[in-house]
């Protein structure tokens, strides 16, 4: 009985430290989403997650993902790639705090920094 007692213990807190976090990804952006990859923040190792079959359409497409709190903690930096080729890197974005990502905010910062960047 103290070994079965014991192990409900242990097992408990192991089991609740478990978390996962969903964010759901809408797809706002003109253009399609291809590719989606995630790393821990700054870890800059980037694990591809599959979205769906096919590309996550722009203008309103979405897909969810699942991010486990113990395989890199709530801070990830994602990194999505468009069917343009165009690549969008969002460091240290909070999955714990923030369970929806609208790519067409993001999109739009980009296109000023490469205009920024290009009239230089």
């Amino acid at each position: 009985m103290r070994t079965l007692l014991f192990a409900l213990i242990v097992a408990v807190p192991a089991s609740a430290c478990a978390q996962t976090y969903y964010l759901d990804i809408y797809n706002t952006a003109p253009e399609s989403l291809v590719a989606f990859a995630q790393a821990p923040a700054g870890g800059g190792t980037f694990h591809p997650i599959i979205l769906a079959d096919t590309p996550v359409q722009g203008g309103g497409g979405s897909a969810t993902v699942a991010f486990q709190k113990a395989d890199g903690g709530c801070l990830r930096d994602l990194r999505l790639t468009f069917a343009d080729g165009r690549t969008l890197i969002h460091p240290r974005f909070n999955v714990c705090r923030f369970g929806s990502y609208h790519t067409g905010r993001y999109w739009q910062l980009m296109r000023e920094q490469y205009a920024e960047t290009a009239g230089r």
